[in-house]
């Protein structure tokens, strides 16, 4: 009988030992893709930095020919990222600015950016920490979808190749997509945004989707430039909202007549 009832309460147990998440030293991460080999992880904690900024193959691709140009160093993942149901517990860096930290009298004038060649995936993720990808160049698919950002998302001046998801994504500080160029078909159907969803001057190319997304803060689709259809249906602008100079297709678009559309 005790032997059934061990049994019994070991197989109740498995589905959560399953679902533990096991600790992953964020070096152990770098190490790979240093080495060339593809990074898989699901159902772990990442301890410490993912600074993507300074992998062995980094280079100096602008500026340092005197003290006043800033340095700009490139570091390229080459091998394909995937993240599922994963915590982060310390900064994942895709962007690094060592003179935001510091005086300007101890200025470094130098910044640090990543190149990713192959595909990305961080999907239903927890970053408890900062997330920077400013400059980043995505070169294949994309996906953050049900991921949950906790501090800003800085995706400021990233470069897209193809298809990005951000569906159901949660937006804890400010959603940073100022100048972005969208090629390919994206989404944020099902987003949440607590603080500014910035999306100034950003481009869609083809398509944005905004469907059932949730806006508590700033809506700043100033100077959005949008080619197909721009999917806002059943959207809801809880704080504020700035859609001056938004266009659809080259026409001028309001909040009112893009809700009109999308009914």
């Amino acid at each position: 009988m005790n032997k059934q009832v061990h049994l019994l309460l070991a197989l109740l147990l498995l589905p959560l030992l399953s679902m533990a998440q096991t600790k992953v030293n964020a070096s152990e991460i770098l190490a790979k893709i240093n080495r060339g080999e593809a990074v898989s992880y699901q159902n772990a904690e990442i301890t410490g930095d993912l600074d993507m900024t300074k992998l062995q193959n980094m280079k100096l691709v602008k500026g340092g020919d005197n003290k006043y140009n800033t340095k700009e160093y490139v570091s390229t993942v080459t091998v394909p990222l995937s993240f599922v149901n994963c915590t982060f517990s310390g900064n994942v860096l895709g962007y690094f600015n060592p003179d935001n930290a510091v005086n300007l009298k101890n200025s470094k004038n130098e910044v640090y950016n990543t190149h990713f060649e192959k595909d990305v995936v961080f999907e239903n993720c927890q970053f408890q920490q900062q997330a920077a990808f400013k400059y980043s160049e995505f070169e294949g698919d994309v996906s953050f979808m049900s991921s949950r950002f906790a501090e800003e998302a800085n995706f400021k001046y990233a470069e897209f190749d193809r298809s990005v998801n951000f569906s159901n994504v949660r937006f804890g500080g400010e959603a940073n997509f100022k100048y972005v160029e969208f090629p390919a078909r994206t989404s944020f159907a099902g987003a949440t945004y607590k603080g500014e969803a910035n999306y100034k001057y950003a481009k869609f190319a083809r398509s944005a989707n905004f469907e059932k997304a949730l806006f508590d803060g700033m809506a700043n689709f100033k100077y959005t430039k949008v080619s197909g259809d721009f999917n806002i249906k059943g959207a809801s602008f809880r704080g504020g909202n700035d859609f001056k100079y938004t266009e659809l297709n080259n026409q001028k678009v309001t909040l009112a007549s893009l809700q009109s559309m999308s009914r």
